[in-house]
């Protein structure tokens, strides 16, 4: 396995089949810059190119998961605005989905633990997160329609999470919804009390993932996304074979004569 890429605006921590991504500019609540963007892009290709992550962990230093795009980053795509350059608006813009794109085609578990403020851009790496803790004090939002911008790359995440009509709501209200109600909607699909017992429910989290195969946890992921997009009838074809390639696997093997035997299987560290 190689080494974890270094890194500034994000720490990175691998351990027993984790690999923890923690947004790391607390003194700007976590607000997106390129940098930290490309090196949360840097983190995927290490995912990629090294075997034996199960889990991958997204959390925020500071109390705060991630506060939206860094302030220069607007600066920078107003001047380009003066000058007329939309072509380049739109390719920095898109960067931004290209890289929720990849991580959601990740066949890794990838939870999202928040504390304070995912908003804007923070809160499309939740609702891109197949699981989501959150802190009661936790708050989701889409405050761009507030400064005449629009929630563009993160639009298809939200809208795949709560559905239309949810989405539409928050877009154009800018309501910023608190935990008790991002659990209702579907944002979160565990509330906790505080960090102590975020980091408990964390641990929970990880320990009932890897009592999944690892091939299969991918598998039910690509399956998941394939029924959003496509006819039942067609999803449950994909499903029969998907379903036939995995008894003929390894892992079925290895998880039916476990089962038999009553005891673990062997990734059910």
């Amino acid at each position: 396995m190689s080494a974890l890429p270094a890194t500034k605006d994000i720490r990175l921590g691998f351990e027993a089949g984790v690999l923890s991504i923690t947004f790391n500019r607390p003194e700007a609540k976590n607000a997106l810059s390129r940098e930290m963007t490309g090196e949360i892009g840097q983190a995927v290709d290490w995912v990629q190119a090294n075997a034996g992550v199960r889990v991958i962990v997204m959390r925020g230093a500071g109390g705060t998961f991630c506060a939206g795009g860094d302030i220069k980053g607007f600066r920078e795509n107003w001047q380009l605005a003066e000058s007329g350059d939309e072509k380049t608006i739109a390719s920095n813009n898109r960067r931004y989905g290209a890289l929720l794109e990849r991580m959601l085609a990740l066949p890794h578990a990838i939870v999202a633990a928040v504390e304070g403020a995912a908003v804007g851009g923070g809160f499309g790496f939740a609702v891109a997160a197949d699981i989501v803790l959150a802190t009661e004090d936790a708050r989701f939002g889409m405050p761009e329609a507030g400064m005449g911008l629009l929630p563009a790359q993160i639009s298809p995440f939200v809208v795949r999470r709560i559905g239309l009509a949810q989405a539409v709501r928050l877009g154009i209200t800018l309501e910023r919804v608190g935990g008790d109600e991002a659990l209702r909607l579907g944002i979160v699909h565990k509330l906790v009390k505080d960090g102590a017992a975020l980091d408990a429910a964390l641990a929970d989290t990880i320990k009932a993932i890897k009592k999944a195969a690892p091939g299969a946890v991918g598998e039910t992921k690509r399956l998941f996304a394939a029924c959003a997009n496509v006819p039942i009838g067609s999803s449950l074809d994909d499903a029969a074979f998907a379903f036939a390639r995995a008894m003929k696997g390894e892992e079925a093997k290895e998880g039916v004569k476990a089962f038999i035997e009553k005891r673990k299987p062997g990734w059910a560290t």
